[in-house]
């Protein structure tokens, strides 16, 4: 335990007259003198030779001449939660972006309500003094809190790889919620020129009413992520309608239809080429999947173009020659695409992907579970910029 000696800190008549320029009527007077000393206070400090390390000491509360109030001197060793040291505050930031904070006040002998207190004053304090001023792409994409369909959109600077703000719900207004947020850190709702989303409904009504200069783009991963979506349901269609023997031969192979040719293993490709002689509507699905991953690879806009509605023109063909049941899910993905062709041809022109978004996945679920067992979505909202704001942090 280091115990320290009360101090006074106000200054004698003649060095406030010397250190105090012409500021209002008391000037060459002290605007504050000692007015008394609190308690014993304690603060929590890092540990010595592993034993508990406290300071203990008794501070003076100064009082202002001019309004009468009565402050308490703040100690240079104190951090921003008042229970703790700043070096202590530190050690314990550092311990957290590792470990659940549960786990964290176990190994440090504090309670879990104290670390969040702790944790929520430098996060407000660091995101408070954040700067928006260069924000022009834009990605949002939303995450699942719990269980009932309660979700968080999540909102990333997609050129400085960091998340700028997250609020509850995914519906429109979540738009407006962000361009206040911006707008409070020197950015500008009409700065934006790329906004890459899934083809949320909600999503694209809140960018054009808030944001009159975004081009919505609509990421490929997710393109794709419906594509794979519809050879799945292909499957189990098939399984259920298609020829006698069908559902035995695609019997456990749902991981396979989701691997690209080259990530298959030997195995796998034998058995993808005995599949491929059944001549399944499955395999067609597959290769329409594949097909439309190709077309990302092309380097023009306007071959890609060609390239979309030729292969939805495809689909309508297969689909109507063969059993529609099966490729019914894949005409959904059709009309989707002729449906919203101008923001998927907008990913040639910007190459802006939501691949950042996609990557912060496992940091998002590694997230939720440091904020597992609070009802309030306001721990898991304070995490995320805890972990992928770029805060400057520990903020002091």
């Amino acid at each position: 335990m280091i115990r320290t000696q009360s101090f006074h800190k106000s200054a004698p008549p003649h060095q406030a007259e010397k250190q105090n320029p012409r500021k209002g009527p008391l000037w060459g007077q002290v605007l504050v003198y000692c007015y008394d000393h609190t308690e014993e206070l304690v603060w929590r400090h890092l540990n010595v030779f592993q034993h508990r390390c406290e300071i203990r000491c008794r501070l003076p509360r100064k009082k202002c001449r001019q309004c009468g109030g009565v402050y308490r001197v703040r100690p240079p060793w104190e951090g921003l939660s008042g229970h703790f040291s700043r070096e202590f505050e530190a050690y314990t930031l550092l311990l957290t972006r590792e470990m659940p904070v549960s786990q964290v006040g176990k190994l440090v002998g504090e309670s879990d309500t104290r670390l969040w207190r702790m944790i929520f004053k430098h996060v407000d304090g660091a995101y408070a003094e954040a700067d928006f001023s260069n924000v022009c792409c834009v990605g949002v994409d939303e995450l699942s809190v719990r269980k009932g369909h309660e979700y968080v959109s999540v909102f990333a600077d997609l050129l400085a790889k960091r998340v700028i703000f997250a609020t509850e719900g995914k519906d429109k207004s979540t738009w407006e919620r962000f361009v206040q947020a911006l707008e409070a850190h020197n950015g500008h709702r009409h700065a934006i020129t790329q906004a890459s989303m899934d083809m949320s409904q909600a999503y694209r009504s809140g960018v054009a009413q808030t944001c009159r200069n975004a081009q919505v783009v609509f990421d490929k991963f997710h393109v794709i992520g419906h594509a794979n979506q519809a050879v799945d349901k292909a499957r189990r269609a098939e399984i259920r309608y298609g020829a006698r023997g069908a559902g035995q031969s695609l019997r456990r192979s749902q991981w396979l239809w989701r691997k690209n040719p080259e990530n298959l293993t030997e195995g796998e490709q034998a058995r993808m080429e005995q599949l491929d002689q059944e001549n399944l509507g499955t395999a067609k699905a597959y290769q329409m999947r594949l097909c439309l991953q190709d077309i990302y690879r092309l380097e023009s806009v306007q071959a890609a173009r060609h390239r979309f509605l030729a292969w939805c023109r495809w689909v309508r063909w297969v689909a109507k020659k063969h059993v529609s049941h099966i490729f019914l899910s894949m005409l959904k993905v059709a009309k989707m695409i002729q449906t919203n062709l101008p923001g998927i041809l907008a990913h040639w022109k910007w190459r802006l992907t939501n691949a950042f978004m996609e990557g912060l996945n496992s940091v998002f679920q590694a997230t939720k579970r440091k904020a597992r067992g609070y009802r309030s979505s306001e721990y898991l909202i304070t995490m995320l910029y805890f972990v992928a704001g770029k805060l400057r942090l520990p903020h002091f």
